[in-house]
């Protein structure tokens, strides 16, 4: 996969979240369609370390796998950008299920989380991706998320 940079004005042309519920500061490696490696710093003062655990905060487990269902989501979203696909704007898509997520070591404030997914298949509208957390050549958690299209309101 080449490294590319995309830009956190990029990501959020794509994402509907926004601190302090965005769990991706950048995009290191994309193949569209395939695969994509995000980043994301854990710094000290994001809100949840203070609560879990004091003495010893950790990123909740359920917040890394969020963080991959973003970097999931960038996937579609970039690809669909790229190939200038007509629903290039930002998909609505929402987690639909998390499977066999398996939380091997926690993540501190100071790492950098490496967040990868790769398209599994496609459904419809629903797309099914293997993921990993990673903080350097540790694994932190991997498993199956499935994410899913939605129709978007109008206004």
């Amino acid at each position: 996969m080449p490294e590319i940079d995309i830009s956190l004005s990029e990501i959020q042309s794509i994402l509907p979240h926004r601190p302090p519920f965005l769990f991706v500061d950048r995009v290191i490696r994309l193949e569209p369609g395939r695969s994509i490696a995000a980043e994301r710093e854990l710094r000290p003062d994001e809100p949840h370390f203070k609560g879990h655990f004091p003495g010893r905060p950790i990123m909740p487990g359920v917040l890394v796998t969020d963080a991959l269902a973003q970097a999931a989501g960038l996937l579609i979203g970039l690809s669909r950008k790229l190939r200038a696909d007509p629903e290039a704007r930002a998909p609505a898509l929402m987690m639909l299920a998390s499977a066999n997520m398996k939380y091997v070591s926690p993540s501190v404030p100071g790492e950098t989380l490496e967040l990868a997914a790769r398209l599994e298949r496609e459904f419809g509208a629903l797309f099914h991706f293997d993921v990993e957390a990673s903080a350097g050549r540790r694994v932190v958690a991997r498993g199956t998320l499935v994410l899913a299209e939605v129709r978007r309101e109008k206004p």
